[in-house]
C-alpha cells in the first residue's frame, strides 16, 4: 500500500521509520517533512496545513492510507476533508481534535464527566482574568486556550509575574488568537506521566508510558520547550495506577467525547500528575506527542500500520497489541539559544558512524541538507534516542549517540531519565 504522513518533525521520522518495517507498505510520502524523513520516505512539498493540496495529491497520486502527525491541520479539519473525498485517513475529525484545539473546551468536558483535573476558571476578558489572579493563591498556572507550539503553558511563582504573563497572551498576543481565551488553573504538585493511547471512538488501548522533560535546563530549570527529551517507561507509573487511568480516564475521557456526539479515532495522548489527591489530567492531545513517539515507537512490536486500519476501521477491540519489555531514552540536541532566539545553517558531524549502531536510533526534526551535507534548521535539531534491556543501560547509550552526534552550540540537557 501506500502511505502519505503530513508533516514534518522528529515525531513524524519516528512514524517514518516505524512504517518502514511494515511489510504491508510499499511506499511512503510525508509533507512536508525534512532532511532526515527524505532519507526514509519520500518528501512532497507541499505544507500541513494546504489541506486541499493535500487532499488533490492524494487522490492523484493514489494513496491508500494517509495519518495525520500534526496538531493544526487536524483542528483545522484536514480529516473531515479527507473523509468527504472517500480517502482513508487516520486522526481525529475536527470536532474531536477540539479535545486538544481548545483547552476551555477539555476542562469543561472533564468537569461534566467527572473526569479529575485541576481546579480552573476560564476568562475571555483581560481585566477579569487580572482581578480574579488578585485573589489568588500563588503559584498559578495560566495556559492560552488555543494551540501554542506546546509552549501557551505559564507557571508563575508571584502575583506580578502572573499579570505579566498574562499581559503577555492576553494583550500582547504572544500567542496571537490562540490567547484570546485563558484557563486560569490551581498549581498541581507531583510526577508527571504521559500516555498515549490508540481509539478507535469505542475502545481505547493505552500505549507504554514516558515521562517528558520540558524545560530547556538540567533540574528542570529554565523555559518552557516543545519537549528537550523523553524516557519510557515512567518509573512511577505502576501496574495498579494504570489500571486505576483506564477505569477513571482513559475510557471515561473516549465515552464523554462519544457522548457529546465527538467520537474521538486517532491518538489521544493524556498528560497526567499524580497528586496528593491521586491521578489528575493536566492536559490532552489529540495526536502522537514530540519527543515521546521517539521513545515510544522503538518499543512497539506490533505493525504500526496495523493498528491504526483497525482504528480508523473501528475493530481495535480484536488487536493484541504487543510491546518490547526494553526502555527507550530520546535526548533532544537543540540549538543554543532555543527556545528564545538561535542560529541555523551548523554542518552536523557523526551521523554516519551512529549509524553503525543499531542500539540508537537518530530522529531528525529541525534539519536540511546544503551541499549535500546535513545542516542544523531549528531549535530541535535531533532526537538521538537509546534502546537497552533496562532505563540505566538506556540512558548510556542515548548520551553515547549524543557525543558522537555534533554541531557548533548545540545545547542538551545531561540529565533525562534521571528523574
Amino acid at each position: 500500500m501506500k502511505v502519505l504522513l503530513v508533516g514534518s518533525g522528529g515525531r513524524e521520522h519516528a512514524i517514518v521509520w516505524k512504517l518502514k518495517q511494515s511489510p504491508k507498505i510499499e511506499k511512503i510520502y510525508c509533507a512536508p517533512g525534512n532532511a532526515g524523513i527524505a532519507q526514509d520516505a519520500q518528501c512532497i512539498d507541499i505544507g500541513a496545513m494546504e489541506i486541499e493540496k493535500l487532499v488533490e495529491f492524494a487522490k492523484n497520486e493514489g494513496i491508500d492510507f494517509t495519518i495525520i502527525g500534526m496538531d493544526d491541520p487536524l483542528v483545522a479539519g484536514i480529516v473531515d476533508a479527507f473523509e468527504a473525498e472517500g480517502l482513508r485517513v487516520f486522526g481525529p475529525r475536527k470536532n474531536a481534535a477540539i479535545i486538544e484545539g481548545s483547552k476551555s473546551f477539555s476542562k469543561d468536558l472533564m468537569k461534566k464527566y467527572n473526569i479529575p483535573t485541576a481546579k480552573y476558571e476560564v476568562f475571555d476578558k483581560y481585566e477579569e482574568a487580572k482581578a480574579y489572579l488578585l485573589e489568588q493563591k500563588m503559584p498559578i498556572v495560566i495556559k492560552a486556550d488555543g494551540l501554542a507550539l506546546g509552549k501557551g503553558v505559564l507557571i508563575c511563582s508571584t502575583v506580578e509575574e502572573a499579570v505579566e504573563g498574562l499581559g503577555e497572551i492576553m494583550l500582547d498576543k504572544k500567542f496571537g488568537k490562540s490567547g484570546n481565551t485563558v484557563v486560569i488553573e490551581e498549581f498541581l504538585v507531583g510526577p508527571e506521566v504521559s500516555v498515549l493511547s490508540f481509539c478507535d471512538g469505542k475502545t481505547v488501548i493505552p500505549m507504554v508510558s514516558a515521562q517528558d522533560h520540558k524545560r530547556a535546563l538540567d533540574g528542570d530549570k529554565g523555559l518552557n520547550t516543545g519537549g528537550m527529551g523523553t524516557f519510557s517507561p515512567s518509573k512511577m507509573y505502576t501496574p495498579d495506577l494504570a489500571e486505576l487511568c483506564m477505569k477513571e480516564i482513559f475510557q471515561p475521557s473516549l465515552d464523554a467525547m462519544a457522548k457529546e456526539g465527538r467520537e474521538f479515532v486517532g491518538i489521544l495522548y493524556f498528560g497526567l500528575m499524580l497528586t496528593k489527591d491521586g491521578m489528575k489530567v493536566i492536559e490532552y492531545n489529540a495526536r502522537f506527542g514530540d519527543p515521546e513517539t521517539q521513545v515510544i515507537l522503538p518499543r512497539l512490536k506490533t505493525d504500526l500500520i496495523e493498528i491504526m486500519e483497525a482504528c480508523v476501521d473501528g475493530r481495535l477491540d480484536q488487536l493484541n497489541i504487543e510491546w518490547y519489555d526494553n526502555a527507550a531514552v530520546c535526548v533532544v540536541e537543540a540549538s543554543g539559544g532555543y527556545p528564545e532566539s538561535y542560529e541555523k545553517g551548523y554542518p552536523i558531524k557523526g551521523l554516519e558512524e551512529i549509524k553503525k549502531r543499531d542500539d540508537i536510533v537518530v530522529f531528525h526534526a529541525g534539519t536540511k541538507m546544503q551541499d549535500g551535507k546535513f545542516v542544523t534548521n531549528g531549535g530541535r535539531v535531533l532526537g538521538i534516542t537509546g534502546i537497552g534491556k533496562n532505563l540505566d543501560e538506556a540512558i548510556k547509550i542515548a548520551y553515547q549517540g549524543v557525543e558522537i552526534v555534533d554541531f557548533d552550540k548545540k545545547h542538551f540537557r545531561h540529565d533525562i531519565g534521571v528523574k
